[in-house]
């Protein structure tokens, strides 16, 4: 059976506007009557917030089970709870058996109803205007990709709830087995990508460069399979040391020289694998071994280093930058960055929570890399030569940063100072990306807006551009 898209609700940005039921009983009841609508948005005033009731599609429906005419049924390619009504008899058994009220007895149209997901383009959704409902269609990625080999042996050794294993599984099995990796030392080879005791971690060719010499030794093995004719894809999965810091020289270079090659940056903000000390990723104020609490010392005094910023002026074939919170943004962007690098550099950043170096629970992992999002503590883009930048996820009412912060023990520390100057890097940094993804087309323009080092004043960029 195939997986489902869903809509998904978030209680905290619903105020109860009804907006959405409008929408639901404009095109589905027979008489525009709210109350007829297949979604329902009701007050629980214990919480003193909105609750939802919806049909949930679920897996294993009670409403399916409990019908005795077999009127309805879960569809095995769509997933969705179809109604068939030549077989229904109004036993109304239906109703009593969900527990999300998802389904109901509609007096007007004489018969029960709920939500069918308007055929893929539900109304619901495009009326919230909290955003409060959202359509999830992540299920594709399940439905297209779910039965291709993880390439990857079993049984690495990262930590509980590791992020980075997840970012090295989906890579690899989307980017397929003609292919040769590189792992520089850090987490992933740590954890047994190189594997343990003369047996490989992967399924694929695998090596062990430095972390100075990355992006040169891809070069060489793919130059070399093109002088015999062999297609492959040359590809690094490398940390925020190995890319930025250590390793940026050699990535430089193959970025500038147009080297095809796919470069991931697998970026947990240090140096995880030694210990958590910092590097050129780790935000202001963070702490980490080397950037550690006391009398004097409060953390990380440096703002962190942009690297897909950085990647963007050598005008690679193509950059973007990506979080495992949006699987089917982070797919979509692997697609075009394994489409460029047959052509040209392509550099991909995601950015991956460190469960132990950042001190949050594992089970929270998912929920940090969400939040920095919404935050705009990171901001999703895609940077292509012929088409400039261009967000993946709007950036103008974001939530506020303390919502971020307040997840992550590496800044339990902060002061309200320190806390400013977050949250006034952020706001600027949200500035510069939403001038740059203004521009339009043509890299020369992007080039006149390049970023001034931190502490120096920054015109506009469109200022600078009309100069």
């Amino acid at each position: 059976m195939s997986a489902i898209n869903t809509i998904a609700f978030k209680p905290a940005l619903c105020d109860g506007c009804g907006e959405c039921m409008t929408a639901c009983s404009t095109v589905k009841s027979v008489n525009g009557s709210a109350a007829q609508s297949r979604i329902q948005i009701i007050a629980d005033p214990l919480k003193g917030s909105w609750e939802l009731a919806l049909c949930r599609q679920c897996g294993d429906p009670r409403c399916v089970a409990d019908c005795p005419a077999a009127a309805l049924s879960k569809e095995a390619n769509g997933g969705l709870i179809s109604w068939d009504a030549e077989k229904c008899v109004n036993c109304l058994l239906c109703t009593a058996g969900c527990v999300y009220a998802g389904i109901a007895f509609s007096a007007d149209e004489g018969r029960v109803v709920k939500c069918d997901q308007c055929g893929g383009d539900p109304q619901c959704v495009k009326a919230c205007p909290t955003q409060a409902l959202t359509y999830l269609t992540s299920a594709s990625i399940y439905n297209r990709w779910g039965d291709l080999e993880d390439l990857f042996v079993p049984g690495l050794g990262g930590c509980q709830g590791c992020n980075t294993e997840i970012v090295m599984r989906h890579t690899l099995r989307r980017v397929g087995s003609n292919t040769v990796l590189a792992t520089p030392p850090g987490c992933i080879p740590g954890m047994g990508s190189v594997g343990y005791n003369g047996m490989a971690g992967t399924k694929v060719p695998v090596f062990h460069p430095l972390l100075t010499n990355t992006a040169s030794m891809l070069t060489g093995i793919r130059r070399q399979f093109k002088r015999k004719g062999r297609n492959v894809t040359a590809m690094a999965l490398a940390g925020d040391g190995g890319a930025g810091d250590v390793g940026f020289q050699s990535l430089s270079g193959a970025a500038e020289r147009g080297e095809e090659i796919l470069f991931v940056c697998v970026d947990n903000e240090g140096y995880m694998n030694t210990g958590a000390q910092r590097s050129g990723s780790t935000p202001y104020g963070a702490w980490t071994a080397t950037t550690p609490l006391g009398t004097e010392a409060h953390g990380k005094v440096q703002d962190s280093k942009n690297m897909p910023l950085l990647m963007m002026w050598h005008r690679c074939a193509y950059v973007a930058t990506a979080s495992t919170a949006f699987m089917e943004d982070l797919y979509e962007k692997l697609e075009k960055a394994l489409a460029a690098s047959d052509h040209g550099f392509a550099y991909l950043h995601i950015y991956s929570p460190c469960t132990s170096g950042w001190r949050f629970p594992s089970g929270n992992n998912i929920e940090v890399a969400r939040k920095a999002v919404e935050t705009n503590f990171a901001i999703l883009w895609e940077y292509q030569p012929d088409q400039g930048l261009r967000l993946s996820r709007p950036i103008d009412k974001p939530l506020p940063v303390v919502e971020y912060l307040k997840l992550l023990g590496k800044f339990k520390h902060l002061d309200a100072a320190q806390i400013q100057h977050i949250e006034n890097h952020v706001a600027e940094q949200t500035k510069l990306f939403s001038e740059l993804a203004g521009i339009g087309k043509g890299v020369e323009r992007l080039a006149a807006a390049a970023p001034l080092s931190a502490g120096h004043e920054r015109s506009s960029v469109s200022e600078r551009l009309t100069r």
